[in-house]
């Protein structure tokens, strides 16, 4: 009893942080409806979002997208600081499968850091090779102009939601988080306190045509 309950404990702990062991599991999980993923989620998902990590799905292998999902099916996606860990030829090739399997007027939701962001050590912290967390795998640093091509190329229809522009200047929507929220925003990054932009994301919707 004590390991059939500690079994399940470990289990339900998984469900929570988003570790899905295996194809069978995630495929159980895809059933939903709105199929609604996250590309990339390290353990960080909001109810509602199927997360996924490159071992089940690498978002580059059309298997791995086949073996789980049917083209056209995904409503939405979400996808926070996974496309600067790819060449410029992995991120059109991942945003290709993206636009594969989702349905017609669905969306990926997707961030990455901004190379038009004015503040040096931010760009110091980010860019490829950089001080940052993580930016010894950084590939490239995009900034809205060419991060909206690398989407449009895919067959995207795109919508810019936060970016600087190539003045410096900030530009922003109000976007609905439960339709994906990015952490690291404007809003919900604790460390943008007292109206300071200290991180913001380049934040994109890319919407496959009806």
């Amino acid at each position: 009893m004590r390991t059939a309950g500690l079994g399940q404990l470990l289990h339900s702990a998984r469900r929570r942080l988003g570790v899905f062991r295996d194809v069978r599991t995630l495929k159980k999980a895809a059933r939903s409806s709105p199929l609604r993923i996250v590309v990339g989620a390290g353990g960080r998902f909001d109810p509602g979002w199927i997360p996924t990590d490159v071992d089940i799905l690498d978002i580059l292998d059309e298997r791995h997208w086949r073996r789980v999902f049917r083209e056209n099916s995904i409503d939405a996606m979400l996808a926070e600081h996974v496309w600067e860990h790819l060449t410029p030829e992995q991120g059109l090739l991942g945003a290709r499968h993206c636009h594969m399997f989702l349905r017609p007027g669905g969306y990926l939701r997707v961030a990455v850091p901004d190379g038009f962001h004015p503040d040096s050590q931010y760009i110091e912290c980010v860019r490829p090779g950089g001080t940052g967390a993580g930016a010894d795998d950084h590939k490239v640093l995009y900034n809205h102009v060419s991060f909206r091509q690398l989407f449009e190329s895919a067959g995207f229809w795109v919508e810019l939601l936060e970016f600087f522009d190539a003045q410096g200047q900030f530009h922003a929507v109000d976007w609905d988080p439960s339709q994906g929220k990015i952490d690291r925003s404007r809003r919900f990054d604790e460390r943008n306190s007292g109206g300071r932009l200290a991180y913001t994301s380049l934040i994109l919707d890319a919407r496959k045509p009806s």
